[in-house]
């Protein structure tokens, strides 16, 4: 008969999560996530098949957190959800990280596992979708696509500045000097 599990799997990719963010896949060893998370490496490997399985894991949890906040914000649809979007990205929630999980790691994709290019390849595609049902509701005339593009591609830059630790202040400027070009295209 196996040993009980003392620990929640949810909690422990709650903790994974800002390692791997901190430190990126490679970066991140087995002793730093036992550390993070308070569970020895056979009781993360009862859960995981191993550290690839759990940094797939916590990219999984990562993205549907920030799916259940973009959805819950999508009514009504327009040109304030990008911006709140896009502002999010510098005012995390209490104990997260400023930028996004997700566009670190696409920083070090060639040494990630194929999953994990899967896995950001359809969350990018399925923002892109959310931005551009938004720019059609806001009645905007110009291109939707090549402005869905644009916003896409400016959050991932200002989630790499983040990186650099710009100020606040700094990043809201930009990202509403942003929308207020987008808005008037």
């Amino acid at each position: 008969m196996g040993r009980l599990k003392k620990f929640n799997r949810e909690e422990v990719l709650e903790r994974a999560l800002p390692q791997f963010w901190a430190q990126g896949f490679s970066g991140t060893v087995v002793q730093d996530l036992e550390k993070a998370t308070g569970v020895n490496k056979s009781g993360l490997y009862s859960e995981f098949k191993d550290k690839e399985d759990l940094f797939l894991a916590s990219l999984r949890h990562y993205y549907q957190e920030v799916e259940k906040k973009l959805s819950s914000s999508a009514l009504p649809l327009g040109w304030e959800n990008i911006e709140s979007m896009l502002k999010s990205v510098a005012q995390p929630p209490a104990g997260r990280r400023r930028g996004c999980f997700g566009v670190n790691s696409m920083r070090e994709l060639e040494l990630l596992p194929d999953k994990a290019r899967e896995i950001v390849s359809d969350f990018r595609s399925r923002m892109r979708r959310q931005i551009k049902k938004n720019i059609v509701a806001s009645g905007c005339k110009s291109s939707p696509d090549a402005l869905a593009d644009m916003v896409l591609t400016f959050f991932s830059g200002i989630c790499i500045e983040q990186n650099l630790n710009q100020s606040k202040a700094s990043s809201l400027r930009k990202i509403e000097d942003f929308v207020r070009l987008i808005r008037s295209a």
